[in-house]
């Protein structure tokens, strides 16, 4: 077995052997038939999808002195130099050493002399996403008008960081991520050809882990033929690539999907006991989530599984609502265990939090409404001691069907509770919406009754979360006249809420819930502390601009000398 190492070994040599890039190669070897040479191109795809074989087959092929329908012949004089490494005319160039303007002037200068041996001269320049901004405009006067005996061939993992004027300046060819099926193939290739025997699924096991990068994956087999020697089982794959290949994720998930928080705990602990690497743990488990996800929803097809394999997924998935695998692989992804890999601790409040969350959807869900009489919906309150019932995280204040929304009081939940299938009838007791505001400048009323307006905010704003920037944010301080004065603890939240399209609609919910057209104007307070405001009525001219529906953005106050 040669020395070198795989990736370089098992290089494509030419545009046939290359992986998963048949609409690049295609148009590479039209573009090579024709004779249509472009000047500059650009390579943009994932580490490990073959931009850098590519460009040097493309090298190779441009210089071909007989190439055969695009492909280079592999046998002249040029492309045996090229293969061997040695050709002068071929310069790779990492722009990731190599970013500035010093760099890039001695380029320009580099690219006017002709060819020693070859046709073109062709510059591959690799990671061009790093150029700084000044070495990229001193590099733009070359790439628009090269020498005509120079071919530049740019390739990046990150395109979008690249300016546009660079880009505008080449013919752009998107490499894609290879697919589980081509990245197995050519590692069976591989196999076949160094005579090492390996497990069918060992293959695929390298193919899952290297996500589409085929370099990935053939240092991976590398790396288990080193270790294990020509003859690899599944087992010793698993084990040297950290997979807990562990029956203990499928019990998990099952703990899961029957909400068995008790017996959920316990496997993770047991899993972290004996020293297994969570992070991976955990990414396995998310795709065996994602697995019954994908076989709830009807898309069983897309899941790359034995028969067996598929059938226990299909009968576990059936457990389970899509809206709780939803949450579920949701909550397990987002874990972030990059801090400390060896707490079991994520693992164990997700497992908590899915469950939790789902009881909670489920019990609001199933919570009945026995104040449903004539298209009036109901929805329980609690009541402060002393004062009027307040809302209890209403799901919306405005009624779905016609006729006014009624507030049940505590005492009326309480009936309820105590047996009573419906709850005792007291017009007294049930506030209905709009509330009566009997005075308008009854600022006592409006504060004892304004989480109940926040609650109406629920679905409002352009990210339906204006309830949120409102909550906690500020309070009524001042009615005076039409216009009712917000205090805002922070100066944040004040700018964000001083915008007419966003006072606009809290004007237009205060009179749905108020009953009376109020103008709101925004003002800082001290949060605690109640705010010492000079009455509108002390200036006429402020009064009579206010009554005009003029709103004050700033009050400075004075402090008058006898």
């Amino acid at each position: 077995m040669s020395s070198q190492v795989f990736y370089r070994k098992w290089r494509p040599q030419s545009f046939s052997e290359v992986v998963g890039q048949e609409h690049v190669i295609q148009t590479l070897r039209n573009a090579i038939r024709g004779n249509r040479i472009a000047h500059a191109y650009l390579f943009c795809g994932p580490r490990g999808s073959g931009k850098t074989s590519t460009a040097r087959i493309f090298a190779k092929a441009v210089n071909c002195q007989s190439p055969i329908d695009g492909e280079p012949c592999n046998k002249c004089d040029s492309c045996a130099v090229i293969n061997k490494g040695s050709a002068l005319d071929i310069i790779e160039i990492d722009e990731a050493s190599n970013r500035g303007i010093d760099d890039m002037n001695e380029l320009k200068e580099r690219v006017n002399y002709s060819p020693n041996f070859l046709r073109y001269k062709v510059y591959i320049i690799d990671e061009v996403h790093m150029i700084t901004r000044e070495g990229a405009n001193a590099f733009l006067k070359t790439l628009e008008e090269p020498p005509p005996h120079v071919i530049f061939i740019l390739a990046t993992t990150d395109p979008h960081k690249i300016i546009s004027t660079i880009t505008s300046r080449c013919q752009r060819f998107d490499f894609h991520r290879l697919s589980s099926g081509a990245v197995v193939s050519r590692l069976a290739h591989i196999c076949q050809q160094e005579g090492v025997k390996v497990d069918p699924e060992v293959l695929k096991l390298i193919a899952r882990i290297s996500t589409g990068s085929l370099r990935d994956a053939t240092n991976l087999l590398e790396q288990l033929i080193t270790y294990y020697g020509m003859d690899i089982r599944l087992e010793q794959a698993r084990s040297m690539l950290g997979i807990s290949g562990d029956l203990r994720i499928h019990e998990l998930a099952g703990h899961i999907i029957a909400r068995d928080v008790s017996s959920g705990l316990k496997v993770i602990n047991a899993v972290a006991n004996d020293g297994i690497d969570l992070r991976q743990f955990n990414r396995e488990l998310v795709d065996y989530l994602r697995q019954l996800l994908l076989a709830k929803s009807g898309s069983a097809d897309m899941i790359d599984a034995t028969t067996d394999d598929l059938a226990e997924i299909q009968k576990l998935a059936g457990g389970a609502t899509l809206d709780y695998l939803l949450n579920t692989v949701k909550l397990f992804s987002s874990i972030d265990m990059r801090m400390d890999t060896f707490s079991p601790l994520p693992l164990e409040l997700a497992m908590v939090e899915s469950v939790i969350s789902a009881s909670s959807k489920e019990k609001t869900a199933e919570q009945p409404s026995h104040g449903d009489r004539g298209g009036i919906r109901s929805t329980t309150t609690t009541a402060r001691t002393g004062g009027p019932a307040e809302a209890a995280r209403p799901s919306s204040l405005v009624s779905r069907t016609p006729g006014p929304e009624t507030i049940i009081p505590n005492q009326a939940a309480q009936a309820q509770q105590a047996g009573f299938s419906e709850p005792p009838e007291d017009k007294e007791e049930k506030p209905v919406l709009p509330l009566k505001l009997d005075d308008p400048g009854d600022l006592e009323f409006i504060k004892q009754n304004w989480k109940t307006f926040i609650n109406s905010m629920r679905g409002e704003g352009s990210g339906g979360n204006l309830d949120a920037r409102l909550r906690y944010a500020c309070e009524p301080v001042e009615i005076r006249g039409d216009v009712l004065v917000l205090g805002f603890y922070h100066e944040f939240h004040k700018n964000y809420i001083d915008n007419r399209k966003y006072l606009h609609l809290i004007e237009k919910k205060l009179k749905e819930v108020f009953g009376h057209t109020y103008t709101v104007n925004c003002i800082l307070i001290q949060q605690g502390q109640k705010s010492e405001l000079k009455p509108a009525g002390s200036n006429h001219l402020v009064e009579a601009a206010l009554n005009m529906g003029a709103r004050i953005i700033q009050e400075n106050e004075e402090t008058e000398k006898k």
